[in-house]
């Protein structure tokens, strides 16, 4: 049995990924959430079935919050939380698009500890655990620096850049898309772009594992209201969230 969080979870993300690489561009069962929720195939409820067997036999005292579990509030007592989306972007993932991923995340005292992102289809897997730095397929990653706003590579929805979200208008930012939140959040941990924003409000497992990764690569991650984001909570739901190289960061934020 794996001995870390850590290493639970990438041994998790490991099973996980075979599960999606076996629905992935065939044909699948979807159904439509309601409410606004978006899709759920036949994939992530058996991945979130093999991660509650797997992880909470192996931490039967941590507490679990999942897109695609219905919600249990006893998990607001555990000092562990398991925050998990077992398949984040599953509208790309139905689509046949790689750019999907596993967001696997522990909390301790609302603070993330240990997480995981792995894209399968593109051979990618993101690890962090706290102050022990980010790394990618075991290489160490880094945030990239920039200092300036301006001309910035944002990943960013459309939508984010409305000119009455933003003091004055909005940057002028050279805009990218992904449609997974955790692997925005990997990009900029990795240096490939400068920053991430989305200003609508996130859910807990769509964010927390990028979150960290993105911390221990140097970056600053903080919602639209400019608070630290804070886990496991009743309504597992962040007001928006930004990261960031810290220069950029600072400028997104002034200009909120």
């Amino acid at each position: 049995m794996p001995g870390s969080d850590l290493e639970l979870l990438l041994e998790a993300s490991e099973q996980a990924g075979e599960i999606a690489m076996k629905h992935f561009c065939k044909d699948l069962e979807v159904w439509d959430k309601g409410g606004g929720q978006g899709p759920v195939s036949e994939a992530d409820l058996a991945i979130d079935r093999m991660l509650q067997a797997e992880l909470l036999v192996a931490r039967p005292d941590y507490g679990w919050l999942s897109e695609e579990t219905e919600d249990n509030l006893d998990r607001t007592q555990a000092e562990h939380v398991f925050i998990i989306d077992p398949i984040d972007g599953t509208r790309a993932f139905i689509a046949g698009h790689e750019n999907f991923s596993h967001s696997f995340a522990v909390a301790r005292k609302g603070g993330i500890t240990a997480a995981v992102v792995h894209l399968p289809a593109k051979g990618m897997t993101f690890t962090a655990e706290a102050g022990k730095g980010a790394w990618l397929n075991g290489e160490l990653i880094q945030n990239s620096g920039r200092g300036e706003v301006e001309g910035a590579r944002i990943l960013a929805a459309g939508s984010q850049f409305k000119p009455d979200l933003w003091k004055g208008g909005p940057p002028t930012v050279e805009r990218h898309f992904r449609s997974s939140l955790a692997y925005r959040l990997c990009l900029v941990a990795q240096g490939r772009f400068d920053g991430m924003v989305t200003l609508y409000p996130a859910w807990e497992w769509d964010v927390a594992a990028g979150d960290l990764i993105g911390r221990e690569a140097g970056a600053l991650t903080g919602t639209k209201e400019k608070s630290r984001p804070i886990y496991n909570a009743e309504t597992p739901r962040l007001p928006g969230l930004i990261s960031a190289a810290p220069g950029v960061f600072q400028g997104l934020m002034e200009r909120l």
